[in-house]
């Protein structure tokens, strides 16, 4: 990128770090988005996003901001209303659509609003009676935070009695928890890049599925591109993609996952609004696949940003 180019971005906050579970992540994530910023001449600098982070935003003459973070706080549309108070461009998605995605239960309902497939699920209040759980959505099932990502708080239920270990455990990070219905097949993620689906990742792990382990830690995960479907399937899936990321009213980039089930019928999971962005991240994995290496990727996501001054 020319240094005119470049100049055009003017001075770019990296948002990273927060309050969330995922704190660890959204660090790495932000440091690998900074020096590829600085590596394309951008004028880039580390925010290590705290409660005070308004005050040090405003005074320091940032042109526009590249949202790094993961979790409650960053991605669920507070960071998005103060930068929109603010008035400062940021990239990703908007208020209402990062609010809506980091919500599992929500995101689910708008998906069957609009008629797309997900998995049946119920939410688990204290005091849940499990045989009622397991008659509703059968077992297995998969107990999950409705306001976590990265698979925290995560865990595979195979009979009723152990449900009620499953949402002590889920609920430590948060008081809304749901129970949903079990796909068994294979696990798909495709990433959205500027209103186009990248090719599909296929997932593989030994684990019982995949979970925050098998995504940070483990050294067994496969990652499949291509994904292992023909043609015709991966367009299906990427197309499906395409409209969940739609429905939710996502904007500039992200990720949604997916799985298939021994009938090839595809259910939809969830979406990422800011997903990892470490150089062996799925979303820069996939768009090495499509020819997009890891600056370019960083600065096509900060692209998004020009011309948010005139839409505020």
């Amino acid at each position: 990128m020319t240094a005119d180019a470049a100049q055009r971005f003017g001075r770019v906050a990296v948002m990273m770090g927060g309050w969330s579970a995922e704190r660890e992540i959204s660090l790495n994530s932000g440091e690998a988005v900074l020096q590829a910023l600085r590596a394309a001449g951008v004028d880039a600098h580390a925010v290590d996003v705290d409660r005070d982070v308004l005050a040090r935003l405003g005074g320091q003459g940032y042109d526009r901001a590249f949202i790094a973070l993961h979790g409650r706080g960053g991605e669920d549309g507070v960071i998005q209303g103060a930068l929109e108070v603010l008035g400062l461009p940021y990239t990703g998605s908007g208020v209402l659509a990062s609010a809506l995605c980091m919500n599992k239960r929500l995101t689910k309902r708008v998906w069957a609003g609009e008629g797309l497939p997900t998995p049946a699920f119920t939410v688990l209040d204290a005091g849940f009676d499990p045989f009622v759980v397991e008659r509703e959505i059968g077992l297995p099932c998969i107990v999950k935070p409705a306001l976590e990502g990265s698979s925290i708080g995560m865990s595979k239920v195979d009979s009723a009695e152990d449900l009620e270990a499953a949402w002590a455990r889920a609920a430590e990070y948060g008081a809304e928890v749901i129970a949903e219905a079990w796909v068994e097949g294979p696990e798909f993620t495709v990433a959205v890049l500027g209103g186009q689906a990248l090719p599909a990742i296929r997932l593989v792990t030994p684990r019982s599925f995949y979970d925050f382990e098998a995504k940070y830690r483990a050294v067994d995960t496969e990652y499949h591109i291509p994904c292992g479907l023909d043609e015709v399937q991966e367009g299906e899936l990427r197309s499906l993609a395409l409209r969940a990321f739609r429905a939710t009213t996502a904007r500039g980039w992200g990720r949604v996952d997916l799985m298939m089930d021994a009938r090839a019928h595809l259910w939809l999971i969830e979406v990422n609004t800011v997903p990892g962005m470490t150089d062996h991240s799925l979303v820069p994995m996939a768009a090495r696949a499509a020819g997009i290496d890891f600056p370019a990727l960083v600065v096509r996501i900060l692209e998004s940003t020009l011309g948010q001054e005139g839409a505020r």
